[in-house]
């Protein structure tokens, strides 16, 4: 594709632009935590959009803080949020370094992957429960709305765990259903709520 470029001159003498190019990442919705004990987006539930519409979506973690200690994890549904367990095979492996210097580690995480469960997948490990601990990262969904193949996901978030260290992480699978997903839901793995923060949902337009 050819990039077109404006100057001051040329600019004010446009008098129309048939086909200016629109950005591919589509903003759907945001959701501004506070003290919240689950997060979902359900299509058709304010102003959410999960179906055909985009092949691909995002959710965008911007500095999640947690009232305490606790795991972030998610699922997903085919009836519109009334439930969520979906079944899930998915693979998990971290980087992580202490704020110390005392550990620097590479290695697969046996204890985050699922296989053929209907349980919520993990996206972190242990994020800290201090003031200034968060976890911030991204989660896409591929074609959720297929009802011929199953649905992968992709996940990395890099987080404040509880040593302290920095622990980027990575996990990735597959809900296996041929039913279309229309809903994703947060949570945490126990008591702890999703204090304050924000999850972006994107579309992503097909070429």
């Amino acid at each position: 594709m050819a990039l077109v470029k404006y100057n001051n001159n040329s600019i004010s003498a446009v008098s129309s632009v048939a086909s200016m190019p629109s950005g591919a990442l589509v903003p759907i919705k945001t959701i501004t935590a506070s003290s919240d004990a689950t997060i979902s987006f359900v299509h058709g539930s304010s102003d959410v959009v999960l179906d055909s519409t985009y092949p691909i979506y995002i959710f965008k973690f911007l500095n999640i803080h947690f009232s305490g200690e606790t795991l972030m994890q998610f699922q997903g549904s085919t009836n519109g949020g009334s439930s969520y367990g979906v079944t899930i095979t998915s693979t998990a492996f971290r980087a992580r370094h202490y704020e110390n210097d005392g550990l620097a580690q590479l290695g697969y995480r046996d204890g985050d992957d699922l296989a053929q469960s209907t349980s919520f997948q993990n996206l972190n490990s242990n994020i800290g429960g201090d003031d200034d601990h968060n976890t911030s990262g991204t989660l896409t969904i591929f074609n959720p709305s297929s009802t011929t193949f199953v649905k992968h996901f992709m996940s990395n978030l890099n987080t404040t765990a509880s040593t302290p260290n920095s622990s980027n992480e990575f996990m990735a699978g597959y809900f296996n259903t041929t039913s279309a997903l229309n809903a994703f839901q947060f949570a945490t793995d126990n008591s702890e709520t999703f204090a304050t923060g924000k999850i972006k949902l994107y579309g992503i337009k097909d070429s």
